[in-house]
């Protein structure tokens, strides 16, 4: 279906259940290799998603959020495999892929060489990111490519658990939003603990929905073995 916001804009609206889960993967997809944007759900937040890759693309998620360009975006990859072609995954980084994916975390890092344009712009590191999210996961397998990973909000205001307070919170902004895909009303989460394993030594950048001791103690008993 498609609705009307208070800002004069229509978007295509799709429902998520069980029963359509296998369409809306084929739109969402689909949109993705047009260079849209989507609004979807995932393990935790609504995400705003697009070709991770693209810079305009990319450049549409920072002007919805009003997002300052020098804080990356992060990704989405189907698996560990996926996350290999795009990044260099290390030690640490496959055994917290193994132990804690999927699941409410996001590892940075260092991006392959060949990796440019999009979220890769300007810089060194890459933000992966396997939700425990079937629809996530199965629409990064479909779509073939990283999709980006950032919570649907305005930059610097708080989340928001629902399509509509996410549409009335970014206001005429909205409007850059191709396809939105309705969950319903998510129950409140944090946003995913972000760890970064790009140095010598890892970095929590962010704790949320898995506490920081988790990560310290599957990376210490690995090492301890």
């Amino acid at each position: 279906m498609y609705i009307t916001t208070c800002y004069d804009v229509t978007m295509r609206r799709v429902e998520l259940s069980p029963d359509t889960l296998t369409d809306v993967i084929e739109q969402a997809s689909t949109m993705l290799r047009q260079g849209g944007v989507i609004l979807y759900p995932t393990d935790t937040l609504y995400g705003l998603g697009a070709d991770a890759f693209s810079d305009k693309a990319v450049d549409t998620i920072y002007a919805i959020k009003g997002r300052d360009e020098k804080k990356p975006i992060h990704c989405i990859v189907s698996d560990i495999a996926m996350a290999e072609e795009y990044a260099e995954v290390t030690n640490d980084a496959r055994l917290l892929f193994e132990r804690l994916l999927p699941g409410g975390l996001t590892v940075i890092l260092r991006k392959r060489k060949n990796v440019r344009g999009g979220i890769a712009r300007g810089i060194e590191t890459i933000g992966i990111r396997i939700p425990h999210n079937d629809f996530c996961i199965q629409l990064a397998g479909a779509f073939g490519e990283p999709f980006t990973a950032t919570s649907a909000n305005l930059a610097g205001h708080e989340h928001q658990w629902s399509v509509e307070a996410i549409l009335k919170q970014l206001g005429p902004n909205a409007e850059m939003i191709d396809l939105i895909i309705d969950a319903g009303e998510l129950p409140p989460s944090a946003p995913s603990t972000v760890v970064d394993l790009s140095g010598e030594d890892p970095l929590i950048v962010r704790e949320g929905a898995i506490a920081a001791a988790d990560i310290w103690n599957a990376i210490r008993a690995e090492r301890d073995n």
